[in-house]
């Protein structure tokens, strides 16, 4: 069985690097900590105005566990987020049984991994493409097809509402359950 120092090397040798950072690595759930805005102090009070603080990242998820992580930019939205990092570790894989039980991590499962991702991103691209539902029909029947589904929402959501049913709710009415002769 290869150590975990092995793996990460052959990871960093097979799948390379980026600013000197491997693209692939595997670590210990509860030893990754990352410098994270937080309106919040480590006992749990909220604090004046958000703070950059060295905060776990992952042991509050995922408990005692290794991880395939991957190298990713971060999204310019989330830039502030992660204390202006530009680059960042993401989880890819959890070394997990069936029944969530920790697994040990091994080369061939990280490299299926590797090469599964690899393989959506060359054959089928990053991100699944949106497919328009009303891809086909006339403006006037996607006109129609949305009215009709909007009726079908403000049904479920007021179908049972009367006059009559409001007083009922709001005490405002009596109502009678037994049939008068």
């Amino acid at each position: 069985m290869e150590t975990l120092e092995i793996i990460n090397k052959r990871l960093h040798e097979n799948y390379g690097e980026t600013e000197n950072m491997p693209n692939f690595r595997i670590v210990w759930s509860e030893d990754q900590f990352e410098m994270r805005s937080t309106n919040y102090t480590d006992e749990g009070f909220q604090l004046l105005y958000p703070e950059i603080r060295k905060l776990p990242k992952y042991k509050q998820w995922i408990k005692s566990k290794y991880l395939l992580e991957r190298l990713t930019a971060v999204p310019f939205m989330n830039e502030k987020e992660l204390a202006d990092a530009k680059i960042s570790y993401e989880p890819l894989w959890v070394f997990e049984d069936i029944k969530g039980f920790p697994a040990k991590p091994t080369w061939a499962g990280a490299k299926f991994v590797i090469e599964t991702v690899h393989e959506q991103v060359r054959t089928k691209g990053a991100y699944t493409k949106y497919k328009d539902p009303d891809d086909g029909l006339t403006e006037s029947q996607a006109i129609e097809k949305k009215n009709v589904e909007l009726q079908s929402i403000q049904d479920e959501l007021f179908g049972n509402e009367t006059i009559i049913g409001d007083a009922l709710a709001h005490k405002q009415g009596v109502g009678f359950t037994k049939e008068i002769k």
